[in-house]
């Protein structure tokens, strides 16, 4: 790729990112209060960090893995839902994924 074409690649990059910005805040104050989008937007955040897990724990560059990542998310996840502090949780995931790539590597 040329100079030329990365940064064209910037800026259009550079331009969509602010008219997404200005296009988020022209939204009318009404259509934000409603109660229907208070709700939907409350669950973007969690909705968005799931799927940055979902990706680190179960790929690897392009391929689909199944490893330790993916036992320490579900010992992770068994942990929380038995409300286990939250250093036990990473301590329980972090032991986990870690047996796995021992007896498995």
């Amino acid at each position: 790729m040329s100079s030329g074409t990365l940064w064209a690649v910037v800026l259009v990059g550079a331009v969509g990112c602010y008219l997404l910005k200005l296009a988020g805040l022209s939204v009318p104050a009404a259509w934000v209060e409603r109660p229907w989008v208070t709700r939907v937007v409350e669950f973007v955040p969690a909705a968005l960090l799931a799927a940055l897990v979902a990706v680190q724990v179960a790929s690897s560059g392009s391929d689909l893995v199944v490893d330790g990542r993916l036992v320490g998310l579900a010992v992770a996840a068994v942990a929380l839902a038995l409300r286990a502090p939250f250093i036990v949780v990473l301590l329980l995931a972090g032991a986990a994924g870690a047996l796995v790539h021992v007896v498995t590597g």
